[in-house]
């Protein structure tokens, strides 16, 4: 049985059972079934659920909010945010997929025409975290529906409550049986279901030994996986940024989610001219951060997912603190029945800490100083990760530096970095590859079919 405990409490709310294998193998085959169906399908009748499910999740919002933040712990105000950016990101697709989708033309040189198509391939497996647990799954959801594909969702053993809700919402719209289902399976079963023929891709968010094993398993059967496996990420300030609006960017981009996010900014790295008056109003502002019930509107952040998780972040800072770190503030267990943590600063990290190579996935930041921007580039650069990263100067050429230079899939100028439905998301090095959202997303686990006319 999966459990799902309230973090804020420690207790049990709910169980759900295992699917046997068996109960795989049906889903499996029901899935076959639905593609055959739904490949078929208009475009405008996708569209048309697409908008369906938007209006169920918008209508539903306090009830799927509730659920997200009693199974993970997120603030319920920063869920029901979560499940209005889905409603958002299935009216995106329904309002501009078919564009994205509409066929191209090229002229060829020997005569004739080629035309580009894109068309559907299959069921697609999705495996997901517990983070963002409607976000995650649901900018995998409508494009998969939008191409004429099917989804199986893997989702976290900690979230089945809320990936029972998606079920439920796509159902009562009016998806037929099979267009998507929730998979409650353990780990060790997702390599049989990545080599079974009927399915054609996999997508994962999840951490780096995750995105090996899935990759490995998808090469092994030459099929195509997208990736997004976290990082540690860049938030980079620069003399002539606006100190005040910088710290407030970075205290959001560390706190949201209890610092539970792949695209929290992670390492703030700060010119040696700015970096005490940055620190200072930086260390400020993070003391003024609330931890506490995830219900009340007045906390700043609810507990970790987890003791496990608070711990391992526990763990972190005192592994960081051995090699000759300071812990400047916070970073302790506060009064509190859950996994709460007080989100913290750690400076003085050592080139060679385990931190370089880690990701901490709770709320503590750590602050670097940086002699110029070579060397700002430098200390960004120096680590496996390469999700995205966050840049403070109003220096155009600083600005064109930055985005040439830091080795990352996405850099955001002077605003705290944020996925989007319009634009492409993703990573390099070792935070994956592969892309989500907007028409790239839409495309990975598309057949782009070339068809040769005459002229």
């Amino acid at each position: 049985m999966f459990k799902s405990i309230n973090p804020a409490t420690g207790r049990q709310i709910a169980t759900h059972p295992v699917l046997t294998a068996e109960g795989v193998e049906a889903k499996l085959a029901l899935a076959a079934d639905a593609y055959a169906r739904w490949r078929t399908t208009t475009i405008e009748d996708r569209v048309a659920l697409l908008g369906r499910i938007a209006d169920l999740y918008d209508a539903n919002k306090d009830r799927l909010a509730r659920m997200a933040t009693q199974e993970m712990g997120k603030t319920l105000k920063s869920a029901v945010a979560e499940v209005e950016k889905c409603v958002a990101v299935f009216r995106h697709y329904a309002r501009h997929g078919p564009a994205m989708l509409a066929p191209q033309s090229f002229p060829l040189s020997s005569g004739g025409t080629a035309e580009v198509r894109w068309l559907p391939q299959g069921p697609v497996l999705a495996i997901m975290p517990w983070n963002f647990p409607y976000w995650q799954a649901v900018r995998f959801l409508a494009p998969t529906i939008l191409a004429g594909n099917v989804g199986l969702l893997k989702h976290a053993s900690i979230v089945q409550g809320v990936a029972g809700l998606m079920e439920e919402m796509v159902r009562d719209a009016g998806g037929p049986d099979g267009l998507f289902q929730n998979l409650a399976i353990r780990s060790d079963a997702v390599a049989d279901i990545i080599a079974d023929d009927r399915i054609v891709a996999v997508t994962l968010t999840g951490s780096e030994g995750a995105g090996i094993a899935v990759a490995e398993q998808a090469g092994r059967n030459l099929k195509k996986v997208v990736l997004e496996l976290g990082g540690s990420d860049p938030f980079v300030v620069m003399p002539s940024a606006d100190l005040d609006v910088a710290v407030q960017a970075a205290v959001t981009a560390r706190i949201q989610n209890t610092g539970q996010s792949c695209i929290c900014a992670k390492r703030m790295i700060v010119h040696g001219d700015v970096y005490d008056a940055f620190l200072a109003k930086f260390a400020d502002a993070m003391r003024a951060v609330k931890a506490g019930d995830p219900m009340d509107p007045a906390s700043d952040m609810g507990p970790l997912s987890s003791f496990e998780q608070r711990d391992t972040v526990l763990e972190q800072i005192a592994g960081a603190q051995r090699q000759g770190a300071t812990l400047l503030m916070g970073g302790e267990r506060p009064d509190l029945p859950g996994a709460y943590l007080t989100a913290g600063i750690l400076t003085d990290i050592a080139p060679d800490s385990p931190l370089m190579v880690q990701e901490i996935f709770g709320p503590i930041a750590m602050v670097f100083r940086a002699a110029d921007i070579d060397d700002a580039i430098r200390i960004a650069n120096a680590i496996p990760f390469g999700l995205g990263s966050s840049v403070w100067t109003t220096d155009p050429q600083e600005q064109d530096r930055f985005v040439r230079d830091i080795e990352a899939g996405m850099t955001a100028i002077n605003q705290m970095l944020a996925s989007s439905p319009e634009a492409p998301f993703g990573g390099i090095k070792r935070s994956g590859h592969g892309r989500e959202l907007g028409p790239f997303g839409l495309h990975e686990f598309m057949n782009l079919k070339t068809v040769f006319r005459p002229g």
